[in-house]
């Protein structure tokens, strides 16, 4: 919700700091792009027995917490864009680290359940950004999107120091280690953790967490394309921050409150596709692996043909549907659609990368940072792409389709993954081996 509550405030903050439209979503584009640079290194961090998961998701909610109140009163755009980034800095944790979080509580057979229930949070907090922002832009000022996440981050802050438990077990260890050794004063009590990381110099510790990333995505064709799918989709999430604004307020004259409400239809789309979805997954993943039976990374792929068809569809049905004279529904259910399609993209292609290869940390630390650059940078063309090719009849209908037809060629990809994927994966020197 932090990256997006800003954006109703776009037009005050303009006109406060004389700036352009684009200037003026350059914080939401920093604040994302702070998402890609936080995991590198807060990821590795947190796999580190010494410090663990709770203590990174605690400090820096704190860090998080605090930035809001200068960024609350910030007086000129070039601060509040730095502390945006800042902020996407430290806010990036819960998104890069909570699946983490998710495999370290559940067994293997029911972590793609828990992950699409965790990932319902992750995926729908932007689209209540717009709502409470909308509302606080209207009764208080752009400023007061901040308080608000002062407040509720806050209220976060404290709710997870007192009740939420540390679940890495190595850093579980490593404490237990340490009260054992404080009570025997035997100090040749140690645990894996610490031994793992005496062995590690600092040039082993740099590689993984910078290079492996990198190395994965250049040299694993497979990741890269699963790479590109899911910057197409999360990219086309954030342009849609600049493109309901453009067709429902400045083309059909919504209220800023009533334009913050449009987005709950993002919100419907993903909710029903995940009701669908975790049933079939516990049918054709977590029920089988239960029963003793092999399953291959491929299965989730027919899941992902139905959410990549969904994707074009619903961009297709949202960019000819919004018009000046047809009901303003049509775009919200082609928005329904296709965000339903996307969610289904990444639960199955994310699902695929943890069941076919090795160093899934560094993977999606990889994905994070190309899908968080890509996405950070959708909404600075937005609005120039929708302008130059809107027609009268048709404002975004151009622009929408552009996108359209980029998601309908990534139709081939799980395709091509559900076709060949054992395949693939036997080439691959990254790849696990069934």
């Amino acid at each position: 919700m932090g990256s997006a509550v800003y954006t109703p405030g776009i037009e005050q903050i303009m006109e406060e700091f004389g700036i352009g439209s684009v200037v003026a979503t350059l914080p939401l584009t920093l604040f994302v792009l702070g998402y890609a640079i936080g995991p590198l290194v807060f990821s590795p961090l947190s796999e580190n027995a010494a410090f663990g998961r709770n203590s990174i998701y605690i400090y820096t909610l704190a860090l998080f917490v605090i930035l809001q109140i200068p960024t609350a009163l910030v007086d000129n755009i070039a601060g509040l864009c730095i502390l945006r980034f800042l902020a996407g800095v430290f806010a990036s944790p819960c998104l890069a680290t909570g699946g983490a979080t998710v495999a370290d509580v559940l067994t293997p057979p029911y972590v793609p359940v828990g992950l699409a229930s965790w990932a319902l949070g992750a995926v729908c907090g932007p689209s209540f950004g717009p709502f409470f922002g909308s509302i606080l832009v209207v009764k208080g000022g752009w400023r007061w999107t901040f308080g608000f996440m002062a407040i509720v981050s806050g209220f976060a802050l404290i709710v997870l120091s007192f009740t939420f438990p540390e679940t890495y077990g190595k850093t579980l260890l490593y404490r237990k280690a340490m009260r054992l050794r404080g009570i025997t004063g035997n100090q040749r009590i140690t645990s894996e953790g610490e031994v793992e990381n005496r062995s590690k110099t600092t040039s082993q510790i740099a590689v993984e967490t910078l290079w492996r990333p990198i190395e994965v995505f250049i040299k694993e064709p497979v990741v890269l394309m699963i790479n590109m799918y899911i910057a197409l989709v999360y990219s086309i999430f954030y342009l849609f921050f600049e493109v309901y604004p453009i067709f429902f307020q400045e083309i059909r004259g919504f209220t800023l409150i009533e334009l913050g409400t449009t987005y709950f239809a993002t919100i419907i789309g993903i909710v029903i596709a995940a009701v669908i979805y975790i049933p079939i997954v516990y049918q054709v993943f977590t029920k089988r692996i239960l029963n003793g039976k092999g399953v291959q990374p491929e299965v989730f792929m027919p899941i992902a043909i139905v959410g990549g068809v969904l994707m074009p569809v619903g961009l297709f049905i949202f960019g000819w549907s919004a018009t000046t004279h047809t009901h303003w529904i049509g775009p919200l259910i082609g928005g329904a659609i296709f965000a339903a399609g996307g969610f289904l993209i990444f639960q199955t292609m994310f699902s695929f990368i943890a069941g076919s290869f090795m160093y899934v940390g560094s993977i999606f630390a990889g994905n994070n940072l190309f899908r968080s650059i890509t996405a950070g940078c959708f909404p600075l063309f937005g609005r120039p792409l929708y302008n130059n090719l809107a027609t009268k009849e048709f404002p975004v209908a151009w622009g929408t389709s552009i996108l359209a037809f980029l998601a309908l060629a990534m139709i081939a990809i799980p395709v091509l993954f559900y076709l060949n994927g054992p395949r693939l994966r036997a080439r691959s020197k990254f790849a696990l081996q069934y």
